[in-house]
């Protein structure tokens, strides 16, 4: 909780996604990383402009991704994104490499200043379409450690989307053990899958499991589902919302970020 209230006080803070373009290394790659730049900054600054509370820098163009440790050039890529990104933008900036790199994620974070990462796996296993995708908590909050960066919050997906667990888990127990044993300074819900908002009940049980701790909706929320989701979370992480004609593949809109932050926070 001290790591969530440097970051955020007592606010719900919306967090804009900036959905990278494929990265050097990737099959999409385009050969041209000052066009990823340039479209990682106006993204940021779209969300800045719009008033969100903070961005994540993930490398969603990168698919098929790897389940665990991702190659040197994708490190090296997201570093030099990140720090631009830290350095243009006012507001706190978080890392989530995919599918599972934590390690990658709390590297790219200290070499740039970034405050906040996003771990998709800390705790448990679930069967992805990459595989079976083991936590990660046990070596992630150590390196934490022997980096000196107990500043950096690790934000951690409960039975994440894209994923079915290993075998069946209540919801209270995941976010229990997530938070307890793995050492989350909060938890991520979502929907089955991108877009798809995480069902009420679902929400409800993770919010009473928490025990107070920090509770986000990581999929799915938008003008449809803020009244009735967004008083039941302690913050949203958003993407496809807030781009133009909230189509995934489009810009940031900094006006549907306003309209969303005033939503979210009438």
């Amino acid at each position: 909780m001290n790591r969530w209230r440097q970051l955020f006080g007592e606010q719900r803070p919306l967090i804009g996604v900036i959905h990278l373009p494929p990265l050097p290394g990737a099959p999409g790659w385009g050969g041209d990383m000052d066009a990823v730049e340039a479209w990682a900054l106006a993204d940021a600054q779209a969300y800045a402009n719009g008033g969100a509370t903070a961005v994540l820098v993930e490398n969603f163009g990168d698919h098929p991704f790897f389940p665990h440790q991702v190659p040197p050039e994708t490190v090296a890529a997201m570093g030099r994104i990140a720090t631009a990104v830290v350095r243009a933008v006012p507001l706190p900036v978080g890392i989530n490499v995919l599918r599972n790199d934590g390690a990658a994620a709390l590297a790219v974070a200290v070499a740039s200043g970034a405050q906040f990462i996003r771990v998709n796996v800390l705790s448990g296993a679930m069967v992805t379409d990459q595989g079976l995708i083991q936590g990660c908590a046990a070596q992630l909050l150590r390196q934490r450690r022997l980096l000196a960066a107990d500043d950096v919050a690790v934000l951690a997906d409960v039975l994440v989307k894209h994923a079915l667990p290993l075998a069946p888990l209540p919801m209270h127990t995941a976010v229990q053990d997530t938070l307890e044993r793995g050492g989350a300074d909060g938890v991520i819900v979502s929907g089955d899958s991108t877009g798809t908002p995480v069902e009420l009940e679902v929400l409800q049980q993770a919010r009473h499991a928490s025990r107070g701790a920090p509770v986000l909706i990581g999929s799915g929320f938008g003008p449809a589902t803020a009244d009735r989701l967004g008083p039941l979370c302690d913050g949203v992480i958003v993407a496809s919302a807030l781009k133009r004609d909230g189509r995934l593949c489009n810009p940031v809109d900094p006006q549907r970020v306003a309209q969303m932050r005033n939503q979210f926070h009438p």
